[in-house]
């Protein structure tokens, strides 16, 4: 006579591991039991109707189908927000383009920018001096698509005004205002704003406020929030 070791009879007929808390399968299999148990205990002279089991069955269906729609956003939700902490990462140390109403004037150089929602048939981008409140230049950017606009500015308000070097005068160094005035049609429209620029410093992740970028003048803002990468 063969003896059967239970290690054999293991491997034919494996234990069924206990459902995760939560998950799909645990929904089903309490479904299952009350089931059953529905059927086992059901009154022989009043038994359920075909039509009781197919609504239970349909119900059990539709429970399974969101649980694992649930399980699968939740996937992809996981996903993207790797994508992003690693594209986040590669733009650290990169320049930005935020909303922001300020430019900051190094030795001539300075970079800014404007962002149309709908295309306008004049731009206007003016420079403010903040500590007098006067307006000191103007750069007029013509007409433009809805978009971002970027602009390198060299501080440099009128190149007619040279010094001693013959030379263009440059304002000093600094931050200074910056608004947009955009009209189409004669009519100024409501839908421009001024971008400053930034750079990213770090990045940090997690799962509650997902990723954020933290620059050393804006602070902590989104994804979203940058306009574009230089």
């Amino acid at each position: 006579m063969t003896i059967i070791s239970n290690d054999l009879l293991n491997a034919v007929n494996p234990i069924k591991k206990p459902a995760t808390t939560g998950s799909v399968e645990e929904a089903t299999d309490k479904f299952m039991t009350l089931l059953v148990t529905q059927l086992k205990n059901q009154d022989p002279l009043n038994p359920l109707d075909n039509a009781q089991i197919t609504s239970q069955l349909a119900q059990l269906s539709t429970v399974t189908g969101v649980n694992k729609l649930n399980t699968t956003l939740e996937s992809l939700k996981a996903s993207y927000q790797s994508s992003e902490a690693l594209q986040a990462a590669n733009m650290i140390g990169h320049g930005v383009l935020v909303n922001g109403d300020r430019v900051q004037l190094v030795d001539g150089k300075s970079i800014l920018g404007v962002e149309l929602d709908s295309a306008a048939d004049k731009v206007d981008l003016i420079i403010t001096d903040p500590t007098t409140g006067k307006d000191i230049q103007t750069i007029s950017l013509g007409k433009n698509a809805a978009g971002v606009i970027p602009i390198a500015w060299n501080g440099v308000p009128d190149p007619k005004n040279v010094g001693a070097d013959g030379k263009p005068v440059t304002l000093k160094n600094g931050e200074y205002l910056i608004r947009v005035v955009a009209t189409r049609g004669g009519e100024e429209i409501d839908d421009a704003r001024t971008l400053s620029f930034d750079s990213v410093a770090s990045v940090t992740t997690n799962a509650k406020d997902g990723v954020k970028l933290n620059l050393p003048s804006k602070g902590v803002v989104s994804m979203a929030d940058i306009k574009q990468i230089l």
